[in-house]
């Protein structure tokens, strides 16, 4: 097995990009990347601790939920979830962020690239009401980055292609997984009592 250590090595596997894919590179949102935003319900969010491991969660919402304040500048909800704090600890250790914008139905994606910072002011949470509840935070994000991603890996996973959706039987509910991992050491919830809390602390 070839281990690959620098960036040469790296080089004489790989080309060189095309033109387009240096070119397409920007450093503000323009109005196709906009556009884009405001019909994404979801995207994934990367951060990296101090201690130099990498976190990938999850984040989504109604469409158009990461705002726009302007050409540089995202805001982000944060809402309910487990409250391991993973990605907001990991931006006050380190601020540097990637966003992968995904729209259902799409096999473009938007990236974005920069810092981020944790904000707690009222008047930013407030644009962020949902059932009279506020978000806890919002990670405001400085974009240095964002351009449009090709198709290709949609192509290849088939992702929302109906033929390819795999059935929800394939694999133990969330419930049994959870109590298998633990092991009898904490009560896992049943399912109903999963959706109910899901339900109960959705905003």
């Amino acid at each position: 097995m070839a281990h690959i250590k620098t960036l040469d090595a790296l080089r004489e596997v790989y080309a060189m990009p095309r033109d387009l894919v240096q070119a397409k590179q920007l450093d503000r949102l323009d109005g196709h990347c906009r556009a884009f935003l405001s019909l994404a319900p979801f995207c994934a969010v990367a951060t990296q601790g101090a201690d130099g491991f990498g976190d990938v969660t999850p984040r989504g919402d109604a469409p158009g939920f990461a705002l726009v304040l302007d050409d540089t500048t995202l805001a982000l909800p944060d809402r309910p979830g487990n409250n391991r704090l993973d990605t907001l600890s990991n931006i006050i250790e380190n601020p540097g962020i990637g966003l992968l914008f995904l729209i259902p139905g799409f096999d473009d994606t938007l990236r974005i690239n920069g810092t981020a910072e944790v904000r707690v002011d009222d008047d930013l949470r407030a644009r962020f009401e949902i059932r009279n509840r506020l978000p806890a935070s919002v990670i405001l994000v400085r974009i240095r980055e964002v351009y449009l991603h090709c198709a290709k890996a949609f192509i290849r996973s088939k992702l929302w292609d109906p033929d390819a959706r795999v059935d929800r039987s394939r694999l133990p509910s969330l419930s049994q997984m959870l109590g298998d991992q633990i092991n009898g050491e904490i009560t896992v919830p049943t399912d109903p009592e999963l959706a109910v809390h899901y339900d109960k602390t959705l905003y």
